[in-house]
């Protein structure tokens, strides 16, 4: 017989870890002038991959009109 919730809390952690990164990228894009929603959703599938992506892109200048 297969425990479902033994196998459920054995990879919640990874769920923590992988939302707290969403939030970290979604606060760096907001520091960068991004979008931060719009990195918090793409960080979800990609994660670390995100967070690379962001650290090598530029700041997003602000327009002065």
């Amino acid at each position: 017989m297969v425990n479902h919730f033994s196998t459920f809390a054995d990879g919640a952690p990874w769920f923590v870890a992988w939302g707290t990164l969403a939030l970290i990228n979604a606060a760096l894009a907001q520091g960068k002038n991004r979008s931060g929603l719009l990195w918090f959703a793409l960080s979800l599938p990609f994660g670390p991959l995100a967070t690379l992506l962001l650290v090598l892109l530029p700041k997003v200048r602000s327009k002065l009109f």
